[in-house]
């Protein structure tokens, strides 16, 4: 019986010195996928899913100027400043929350599989192309300067983009990918869910994307 178990033992080594080989290049393969996965995740969906849990969920935003001067911003990231610079000039005369609600349309957008995934992404869509009417955004194509001249205006939107690009829930417009303001009609706000109205914006939901 001890013979057995000797000659058992004798046969099974050399698996066992190829296993921590095997799980070796197993676990180098599972680093190489997780690492290109990540490469393909935007910037602040990484910021989100690296944040010490709770973090988050215990932010309380307020959709006031008292409360959003009480936040501290330093410098912003790129996803962050081409958010700032989308809400300057697409939304800097509306109420902070109608500013929060375009804020959420792009990280919205960002999500949704129908746009590009990353906030400059987003609000550049169509700006290669240099043609007015081509960019989802009109700021990006109308051949204005980018310039954020207005500072308090200036503060507002970087605040804002800030908060959001931080995590803080999207809570105003449920899910909405499209706005347009109500001097306008385009086409699609007919085939499109249409979810709320804030200050001069009206904000539209595609439920099939």
């Amino acid at each position: 019986m001890g013979a057995m178990v000797a000659i058992s033992m004798v046969a099974l080594a050399p698996q066992a010195m190829a296993e921590p080989e095997v799980a070796g290049a197993q676990v180098v393969r599972l680093m190489s996928l997780e690492r290109d996965g990540m490469n393909g995740v935007a910037a602040h969906h990484v910021s989100r899913l690296t944040r010490p849990s709770g973090e988050t969920q215990a932010q309380q935003v307020r959709y006031d100027r008292n409360w959003l001067a009480s936040v501290q911003v330093g410098e912003l990231s790129s996803e962050a400043s081409c958010l700032a610079t989308a809400l300057y000039h697409e939304a800097r005369g509306e109420s902070i929350a109608g500013q929060f609600a375009v804020a959420e349309v792009i990280l919205n957008r960002v999500e949704s599989p129908a746009f590009p995934n990353s906030v400059c992404g987003v609000v550049n869509q169509g700006a290669a192309a240099a043609v007015r009417g081509r960019c989802q955004f009109s700021f990006a194509c109308d051949g204005k300067s980018l310039n954020m001249h207005e500072a308090e205006a200036r503060r507002t939107a970087k605040r804002i983009a800030h908060v959001m690009t931080d995590g803080a829930p999207r809570a105003l417009t449920e899910g909405a990918t499209h706005f347009h303001t109500t001097q306008v009609s385009p086409r699609w706000s007919r085939v499109f869910e249409r979810v709320t109205r804030i200050g001069s914006h009206i904000f539209y939901r595609d439920n099939n994307a």
